[in-house]
């Protein structure tokens, strides 16, 4: 069975559309703050979203190519956080350790203001693992995935 260019784009942006559901459920339901690299992963989801809308209206065979390079960066950025939280390498400094808070002095520290903000979510800690695998591991490999079906799309539409 040989699924047609229109099919395999909506799998491919329905994807990444079903894993920024997930996210945002995690998030907004299950109470799981993201950290900053979970927020970079989101956004090449939602131009993916929107790339497959437009390859539904527009037949342009380098549509679909951008769908695979926005589904590899978010894989690609999801393989980054899952070295940071395993310890691979260090991560970026900003949610990864206490990197801005060696300039404040005490009274800063304990400021009932910044309580009133967003809680610090590290980068380096996994806050939540299915079957071993954290949730940047699981956005990688289904990206993965998604950037396979991405240039099915594109060699349909070559046809």
């Amino acid at each position: 069975m040989t699924l047609s260019r229109n099919s395999l784009v909506l799998l491919a942006a329905g994807g990444s559309a079903a894993l920024l559901l997930g996210a945002w459920g995690s998030q907004y339901i299950g109470g799981l703050a993201p950290c900053e690299m979970c927020i970079w992963q989101r956004w090449p989801h939602g131009a993916a979203v929107l790339i497959g809308a437009a390859a539904l209206v527009v037949p342009w065979a380098l549509l679909p190519l951008l769908g695979a390079l926005a589904a590899l960066t978010t894989g690609l950025i999801g393989v980054f956080h899952t070295g940071v939280e395993r310890g691979w390498w260090e991560g970026i400094t900003e949610c990864s350790g206490l990197g801005g808070l060696g300039n404040l002095s005490a009274d800063e520290l304990i400021n009932p203001a910044i309580d009133a903000g967003p809680p610090l979510v590290r980068c380096d800690q996994v806050q939540f693992e299915f079957l071993s695998l954290s949730m940047a591991s699981w956005n990688a490999l289904i990206s993965f995935g998604l950037v396979v079906i991405w240039v099915m799309a594109w060699r349909a539409s070559k046809r």
